[in-house]
């Protein structure tokens, strides 16, 4: 723990190194409603020098913590820039407490222990009416950070809740399916596997690992996409699967012919909402559908599991679309930049400074000091 520990007013302000405890405190109550922002996502896999900005009410009780940002480093070390981290899909995030109040989170950012943020810091993806980045937005704003925004996509969801009330899939589609699978079998017998929680291990990374090197993503890409294909990114979703709250949300649907994986799509579970992170087959049997096939199933099992909405991210709308994917929300790459003669500079590359909802427009600058 740094050195730098401030109250101000009620409030208590730490830089701790690393990724604590009270992450995991703040996941089960946020504004954003994100429950997989645990220490063990931030912490899964990173490069360079982790720590996080706590924000307490009143003293150490764990209990009252009202927001976490944790980052690592970003860019060139001469820029002393951060980032939040996490797997780039589904969403990075700052955890806000549901009860911090914009004036908090303000005197939180204009305190000296806000140093450990860097000059600048990048928050991104992230949904654009999510209220939790919304005051966040505000209240640095507040306490003097000038915020750059980019655009990151627009995402595509499936109602689920829709889709169980109406039948899933269509009977014309799921007619469609079941003639693949017919084909598919005469290769070999075909069977499909639901693993989270306790059935994770490295086998089961290293299966996906193998299907992502079959596919058409080592064949056409250099690998950067791949999930699961180097070793550093196995590692990664060890670290994240030790944590066993993340090891019961992150779920793989596997499509497997005579015993091997052919085809998988690897989810998280994150309350009503099921996010799509990855899939792929492998190229040689891509004309029996079978990546078809492993993302209807792969939705089959979120309604079976009770969840209400299937996020499937931005980009390559075809298939989704297909699939009844509809627009959901807009996201952005957010840019935190503490000196407004460098966010002019850096307006130029990474995009317009933006403004809050409107919540800091009446209040003069300067109103927060540390």
């Amino acid at each position: 723990m740094f050195e730098s520990r401030i109250a101000a007013d009620h409030l208590t302000v730490t830089t701790v190194e690393g990724f604590p405890p009270e992450i995991d405190v703040l996941s089960a109550h946020n504004l954003s409603g994100h429950g997989f922002l645990r220490a063990a996502w931030f912490g899964a896999g990173i490069t360079g020098t982790g720590r996080t900005l706590l924000i307490r009410r009143g003293g150490a009780d764990t209990d009252a913590v009202l927001a976490a940002i944790p980052t690592v480093n970003f860019g060139p070390a001469i820029a002393r820039a951060r980032k939040v981290p996490g797997s780039y899909w589904p969403l990075r995030g700052a955890l806000i407490a549901s009860d911090c109040s914009v004036f908090e989170l303000a005197h939180a950012l204009d305190h000296r222990a806000a140093r450990a943020l860097g000059p600048v810091w990048r928050v991104g993806p992230a949904r654009c009416d999510d209220p939790g980045i919304a005051v966040l937005i505000d209240a640095a704003q507040l306490a003097g950070w000038t915020v750059l925004s980019r655009p990151a996509g627009t995402s595509w969801v499936i109602d689920l809740d829709q889709a169980r009330r109406d039948g899933w899939p269509r009977a014309s589609t799921a007619k469609r399916l079941a003639k693949a699978e017919r084909r598919l079998a005469s290769l070999g017998t075909v069977a499909w596997r639901h693993v989270r929680g306790d059935g994770w291990n490295d086998d089961v990374l290293a299966e996906l690992a193998a299907v992502e090197a079959a596919s058409w993503i080592a064949r056409t890409t250099d690998g950067s996409g791949a999930k699961f294909m180097s070793p550093a990114k196995r590692a990664q979703w060890r670290g994240a699967l030790a944590d066993p709250v993340l090891a019961q949300n992150l779920c793989a649907t596997l499509l497997t012919i005579d015993g091997r994986t052919v085809a998988f799509s690897f989810d998280l579970d994150d309350g009503p909402v099921q996010y799509g992170i990855a899939g792929t087959y492998v190229s040689e049997l891509g004309k029996y559908e079978i990546g078809k096939l492993a993302n209807y199933r792969a939705v089959t099992d979120s309604i079976a599991d009770g969840q209400s909405l299937m996020d499937l991210g931005a980009g390559d709308s075809g298939y989704k679309t297909q699939m009844g994917a509809v627009k959901g929300y807009d996201m952005a790459d957010l840019l935190f930049v503490h000196s407004r003669t460098a966010a002019q500079v850096l307006a130029r590359v990474w995009g317009k400074a933006v403004r809050g909802p409107g919540l800091i427009d009446n209040v003069p600058r300067g109103l927060v000091h540390g």
